[in-house]
């Protein structure tokens, strides 16, 4: 007989131990990176936050603001709201770490503005992916706890898939972030030593590592959910 606990305790936890495994190197990787070269200095000297106004204002976008946000790496590109919020250590840094990461999220507006397709999609399926992952293991568990309603785990598991869906699509978008980034810093001069270059696809490279972990994680225990179902019927 399959009892509920199974789902946190059977062998079936074995599917996430890699995705585990891939998650922690990345949070690690992510953070050493970016202290790291959160230490090294452009030599041209511009924070993050004018390096991203310049960018902005050479791609057209001079009508979004830029804010500081509390807390490290809290940077990101608000697409409904239409303003860029840079961490304190980003916005007043001069670093490499900091111009790397503004330049991404200058990439993120560029890509809302020219309407890029994976972005677009992106966008259209986060309210989805939100409930999903908010309303997933509501309808599981039920369906675990009551046999009669078992199909209930089969709409939490379609939840779950739309909020890895969403994960999956997030990829294309992070890495063309970062490809953006590199060239903008490039092609501007605002990087131009080899070890400043190194730094930024460093810096970035070890960010798009986290979305392939979280990516993975999602898979991972999506196949676990479906392992649990199939054995419980």
């Amino acid at each position: 007989m399959f009892y509920p606990y199974g789902l946190f305790y059977d062998s079936s936890m074995l599917i996430l131990i890699p995705a585990i495994l891939l998650t922690l190197y990345a949070q690690a990787k992510v953070k050493s990176n970016f202290e790291k070269y959160l230490r090294v200095p452009t030599r041209k000297g511009y924070t993050g936050a004018q390096i991203a106004r310049m960018l902005l204002d050479q791609n057209g976008l001079r009508d979004i603001p830029i804010e500081m946000a509390r807390g490290q790496l809290t940077d990101h590109y608000d697409p409904t709201k239409r303003v860029l919020r840079l961490s304190g250590e980003v916005y007043q840094g001069s670093s490499v770490a900091a111009v790397s990461v503004a330049a991404h999220e200058v990439g993120h507006a560029i890509q809302h503005a020219n309407k890029y397709i994976p972005l677009t999609f992106r966008n259209a399926v986060f309210p989805i992916a939100r409930f999903g992952s908010s309303a997933a293991w509501g309808f599981i568990m039920i369906g675990l706890l009551v046999p009669h309603l078992g199909a209930l785990m089969d709409i939490g598991i379609l939840l779950f898939a739309a909020a890895v869906l969403f994960q999956l699509v997030t990829l294309p978008v992070e890495f063309n972030a970062s490809s953006r980034a590199l060239e903008l810093l490039d092609n501007n001069g605002f990087i131009y030593s080899n070890e400043e270059k190194k730094g930024a696809q460093n810096v970035l490279g070890a960010a798009a590592l986290t979305y392939v972990a979280a990516m993975a994680s999602g898979i991972a225990q999506l196949m676990r959910l479906i392992l649990i179902r199939n054995r419980r019927r």
